[in-house]
């Protein structure tokens, strides 16, 4: 069973960066992955995609600010945050998509890891 890792979280000041990464026990195939979101209160959001090409998709909060790459011979899923806002502040958890399209939904998940952004 392929279990996702992730790290890189932690507390920063508004206007910093962080980056996250999600390392896979295992070989993740052509899945699509992503990275969400909860901040407590609230729902789970997508945050942002990738696809095994490369094609991306992000959430129009973090557009323009946070990029998602995947290094696939690693097995490592990655997510640089730049310009961190206090309302980025949430659990941030990355998963592997059921196949090679996003919309197939996402299956396994990692057990997350903390963002915190002061004002």
């Amino acid at each position: 069973q392929v279990q996702l890792v992730e790290s890189g979280g932690g507390s920063v000041q508004a206007g910093g960066s962080l980056r996250l990464s999600c390392t896979a026990s295992g070989y993740t195939g052509n899945k699509c992955m992503g990275w969400f979101r909860q901040a407590p209160g609230k729902e789970r959001e997508a945050v942002a995609t990738i696809r095994i090409d490369s094609i991306t998709t992000y959430a129009e909060s973090v557009k323009g600010r946070f990029t998602i790459s995947r290094d696939n011979a690693k097995n490592t899923l990655y997510l640089q945050m730049n310009s961190l806002k206090p309302e980025d502040t949430a659990m941030y958890y990355c998963a592997a998509g059921r196949g090679y399209w996003c919309y197939q939904g996402f299956g396994l998940w990692g057990q997350g890891t903390q963002v915190t952004v002061s004002s």
